[in-house]
């Protein structure tokens, strides 16, 4: 049975698995069931398993049947903390948790790869698979390849996969080079003199210094930036006032940085702080600030897209791949690809039906799980073809 169809027979297998992991939530590093759940499913198919490997992630490796190299297959497994807002019989059992992201998917797909790759070994080389906790937001990547994952045996080069609702199902799409932001945080506070609302001469109204820095926020991004390197700065959170006649002496804003370029990110917290200077400085108020920096942004080696383009077209046929822009969102795949060759591409899992077609991390997102037997193939192809290319080097 070829690949494809192989995954096609695992089809009923992987929507019952995906289900279950979609009715049963975990946020990042409390993936302790869905951990035990992985283990017991890659253990049934007689592949040996690494338990507790960055915090709550699961490791497995397939071996060739000959000496080769090494290449890694990643899923994540958390969810989100947002309400599941679904009536389908699957919707989330916690309240206030839900996989709005299709880490569900990322896992039952990998662990059908699992089922593959275990019942057809590649020629040379292995293939290891990595279940890792805490993307959203934590790096768990980050965490797992502090435990080791990318050694015993070293790791040539990592593939995963993200479903996409933009996408139809059967059709999948890369950005090579920098394909996602790097994702940055700040936390500001504005700190000006109470007062009443009615002698604001007399005061530091700490709340129109806010609104200034928000507008200059905007000016740094299209003034003192170059246009052609992508740059978002958005405020998300502002918090201060107790009453309407009080003029507030502080305000706390919340905001996040997204960049693609290495240098303009660099460059962001230096520019953005004496900015605040500046406009705090015009108004007599002070500041504080702190600037946290997160995932850095992926880089998906362009050298891997061959791979990509001959695994796709064997599993989902020809003029099925597309070449997309960059995202600036956030995604802890980049730490894998600061150290080894990697790549993440997308697929679709749109369908006919409307429950299909809401954006990732909305409250009602779903799937099409026709998507799941194509994902679980492309994994399993993607390691085939990697390794019997390496080997031919």
């Amino acid at each position: 049975m070829s690949g494809s169809g192989a995954a096609e027979a695992l089809g009923a297998r992987l929507s019952a698995w995906r289900r279950r992991l979609h009715r049963y939530p975990e946020l990042a590093f409390e993936e302790t069931r869905t951990a035990a759940f992985v283990a017991e499913t890659l253990r049934g198919v007689g592949l040996g398993v690494q338990t507790g490997v960055g915090k709550t992630g699961v490791v497995a490796l397939v071996e060739g049947r000959a000496p080769g190299p090494t290449v890694a297959l990643r899923a994540d497994m958390d969810a989100l903390p947002v309400q599941d807002e679904k009536s389908a019989p699957y919707a989330s059992a916690h309240p206030g948790k839900m996989h709005g992201c299709g880490h569900d998917a990322h896992t039952a797909m990998l662990l059908g790869a699992a089922h593959l790759l275990a019942a057809r070994p590649p020629g040379r080389g292995n293939v290891k698979l990595i279940f890792q906790p805490a993307e959203e937001g934590l790096a768990g990547a980050a965490a797992i390849i502090a435990d080791g994952v990318l050694s015993g045996p070293e790791v040539a080069a990592i593939f995963a996969i993200h479903v996409h609702p933009t996408v139809e199902v059967g059709y999948a799409s890369v950005c090579p080079g920098q394909s996602s932001a790097a994702s940055d945080t700040f936390d500001l506070t504005i700190v000006g003199e109470g007062g009443h609302a009615a002698h604001p001469h007399l005061s530091v109204d700490a709340i129109t210094v806010a609104a200034a820095v928000v507008t200059a926020l905007q000016q740094l991004v299209s003034r003192q930036t170059n246009p052609l390197h992508p740059l978002v700065i958005t405020v998300g959170k502002i918090a201060g006032g107790a009453a309407r006649n009080v003029i507030a002496p502080s305000v706390r804003l919340e905001g996040t940085v997204r960049s693609l370029h290495p240098e303009l990110r660099e460059r962001v917290p230096v520019l953005l702080e004496r900015l605040v200077r500046g406009v705090c400085e015009a108004f007599g108020a002070d500041y504080r600030l702190e600037y946290r920096h997160g995932y850095p942004s992926v880089y998906n080696d362009p050298a891997l897209l061959p791979f990509l383009e001959a695994a796709t077209l064997e599993v989902l046929g020809p003029g099925r791949l597309s070449v997309r822009e960059p995202s600036l969102g956030g995604e802890d795949f980049a730490y894998y690809t600061q150290r080894v060759p990697g790549l993440i591409f997308r697929l679709g899992t749109r369908g006919d039906d409307e429950s299909t077609r809401y954006p990732l991390h909305h409250p009602k997102f779903d799937l099409d799980e026709a998507a799941l037997p194509l994902g679980s193939a492309l994994h399993a192809e993607l390691a085939y073809r990697y390794l019997e290319g390496a080997s031919s080097l």
